[in-house]
């Protein structure tokens, strides 16, 4: 049975050329893990209130901007909502910025040329709650540092164009500035 550490492990490195996409896959990526760990999060809290403390959460109602509503289990709903049912607008945006965040998640993944083990752990940080911001700070940790080892790589055999000079040397002979 192999081991998580070698189901993750890079094979291929990504292209030298594709490291400015790179960086925006991966900024675009922590914005949606941020996002959908947050509202994974008041899903969670929308759902004990819901069927812990049978409590919907309503916005604009009557008794005040936000307030918490009776839901009735056996009815299977609340009838004295009125306002906008902050818990099923709660429940959509956290799928729809989950699909975005599946999005992001594979564009990061595949720029990366990370195997597909490792899509399906950053995957899971949308539907675990806390897990998210974990796997971003793991993911974008990995990313940088392998970054950093192609751009070092890279560096080494093309010459820099940014920053001055102070000297240079031509056929043995040192002139400085």
């Amino acid at each position: 049975m192999p081991s998580l550490s070698s189901l993750i492990a890079t094979k291929y490195k990504p292209k030298a050329e594709t490291i400015p996409l790179i960086n925006n896959a991966l900024k675009i990526y922590r914005v949606c893990a941020y996002i959908t760990g947050t509202f994974l999060l008041l899903l969670v809290v929308e759902m004990v209130l819901k069927y812990v403390f049978f409590f919907e959460v309503e916005l604009g109602g009557p008794n005040g901007f936000v307030t918490l509503v009776n839901y009735f289990p056996s009815l299977e709903k609340s009838p004295g909502l009125t306002g906008i049912n902050l818990s099923i607008g709660i429940l959509i945006v956290h799928g729809w910025f989950y699909v975005v965040y599946l999005l992001a998640d594979f564009t990061l993944w595949s720029r990366m040329r990370w195997p597909f083990a490792m899509f399906l752990l950053i995957a899971l940080g949308g539907v675990v709650p806390f897990l998210s911001f974990i796997a971003e700070h793991f993911v974008a940790k990995r990313a940088r540092r392998e970054l950093a080892a192609l751009q070092a790589g890279t560096d080494l055999s093309t010459p820099s164009t940014t920053g001055t000079m102070d000297s240079v040397k031509v056929s043995g002979v040192e002139a400085t500035n």
